[in-house]
């Protein structure tokens, strides 16, 4: 039977159709439209089917700013990456949109680019938006940006770090802040990555180990920590081997660092690489140099990245969980957002030390 749509008469000012003209007009409940634009699994297909239809009949689109003003929060999450061009923050994106989008959500992203003030500019943008929640990489934040955290009342998850690692309880707590969120966090211990990565290279029976690295995030330094420990446990620490560089990591600047180090230390016989991008780089470096790997110098990565495997010699490298981190977080903010409370607030998902032959 078809069904005769006759145009709502509207009782606002703008003449704008609203969420209730289209229920009307469908026959169901203000919530059930509402659950159908969010693309919610558990509304019946049908339903979606008909709401669709009656808001194209209609011209019907739905108003964001509205529905979090009515609610006091939208259906938006807030997502806080460093870097869309590291292939780590694209695979914890997508793991983590994928999963919020399942549960009705969308999300609003925002690129930090590793600056502190730019971090908390794009914060302040998007609690205009009113986000049901916050996955912000790391926990290394300012003191303005971890009060506006806690001040918000928005339930967060933190990605990539876990706080024993920083080894202190956040500034704004100190400022006497209240942060509601815990701090909950996915990640794994990154001192305990770089640890064990430098103890492979000393069990290969390797003397002098260089750890190099850009960027130089928090994540990094950790992993400097890590190896610092293992050499300093083995008696072979020397602060002359940490090679590090502020700039920002590619493969081109990862050679020349390889380049620079086999050069300047003739006697350095590994190097551990932050990440895989500069030791991806040192692996084309030394096959254009003529200089044997691992016989004449072992190299390893982190995050073993597309391609790791298919260098030559393949690399060895920290295999990170980041697309579960991205799924675990994101599954850990959803339960904050219903008022839940997950059964771990700190999650730690490991990671693999992938030994290949370039070690």
């Amino acid at each position: 039977m078809k069904t005769s749509l006759s145009r709502p008469k509207h009782h606002r000012s703008t003449g704008r159709i609203t969420l209730n003209d289209v229920a009307q007009a469908a026959g169901v409940s203000p919530s059930t439209v509402s659950r159908a634009w969010r693309g919610e699994r558990a509304v019946d297909p049908d339903l979606v089917q008909r709401v669709m239809a009656v808001s194209e009949k209609l011209g019907y689109v739905p108003d964001p700013a509205a529905r979090a003003l009515a609610s006091q929060r939208s259906d938006h999450v807030t997502i806080l990456i460093p870097l869309l061009t590291n292939a780590l923050f694209v695979d914890l994106l997508e793991a983590a949109q994928r999963t919020l989008r399942a549960a009705g959500f969308q999300t609003l992203m925002g690129v930090t680019h590793y600056n502190a003030s730019e971090e908390e500019q794009l914060l302040r943008e998007q609690m205009h938006h009113r986000p049901a929640g916050m996955l912000i990489t790391g926990l290394d934040h300012s003191l303005s940006t971890q009060k506006l955290m806690a001040r918000s009342n928005v339930p967060c998850v933190h990605l990539m770090d876990l706080p024993e690692e920083l080894g202190s309880t956040s500034a704004a707590f100190a400022e006497g802040e209240s942060i509601t969120s815990g701090p909950y966090c996915v990640g794994f211990r990154q001192v305990d990555a770089g640890e064990a990565m430098t103890q492979h290279l000393l069990a290969q029976e390797k003397k002098r180990i260089v750890f190099a690295a850009a960027q130089l995030d928090p994540r990094v330094m950790q992993r400097l920590q890590g190896w610092r420990k293992a050499l300093k446990a083995s008696q072979k620490y020397d602060p002359n081997l940490e090679w590090l560089n502020p700039a920002p990591s590619s493969l081109a600047l990862g050679g020349l660092m390889f380049e620079q180090i086999v050069k300047q230390n003739p006697a350095v016989d590994a190097i551990f690489f932050c990440n895989d991008d500069l030791a991806q780089g040192a692996l084309l470096a030394a096959m254009r140099l003529g200089i044997s790997v691992p016989q004449r110098v072992a190299i390893a990565g982190f995050n073993d990245l597309t391609g790791s495997d298919q260098m030559w010699p393949p690399l060895t490298t920290v295999r990170t969980p980041r697309a579960q981190v991205g799924e675990a977080a994101a599954q850990m903010l959803l339960q904050l957002i219903h008022g839940e409370t997950p059964e771990q607030a700190q999650l730690d998902l490991g990671f693999e030390i992938v030994v290949r032959q370039s070690t």
